[in-house]
């Protein structure tokens, strides 16, 4: 049985590294430019006590990093959580639909003329 480990880290924490690099590059690879900027945020969006910044290691399903989200986020007292992505990461869209957040977005339009997709989702 593979053990998960999550760990709560800064962005800049040398594990977070690769994560970091990886999800620079997916974004400028689907978003150009644009993509980059997506990176750019200051760090401090994901500290506490307003954002949390989590690796989970070893290998695993992609349910369950939003398992764990969603628990970090009732650990802060969230009742909600709003998750946006962007029309050319369908495998994003798929796994929130997937895992009952609810597309604040016409699902039937052509996502590459909404910009950014959102979802919500009610958590106890």
């Amino acid at each position: 049985m593979t053990t998960l480990e999550v760990r709560r880290v800064r962005q800049s924490d040398p594990d977070a590294a690769p994560l970091v690099a990886e999800l620079t590059y997916e974004y400028t690879t689907r978003y150009g430019p644009v993509g980059a900027q997506e990176m750019q945020r200051p760090a401090d969006v994901f500290k506490p006590p307003h954002g949390q910044f989590l690796l989970l290691l070893e290998a695993g399903e992609a349910r369950r990093v939003v398992e764990e989200l969603e628990k970090e986020a009732r650990a802060f007292g969230y009742r909600r959580i709003y998750l946006t992505t962007r029309p050319r990461q369908t495998e994003a869209k798929a796994l929130y639909l997937a895992t009952g957040y609810t597309p604040l977005f016409d699902v039937a339009a052509d996502p590459l003329t909404i910009g950014p997709l959102a979802f919500d989702k009610m958590i106890h």
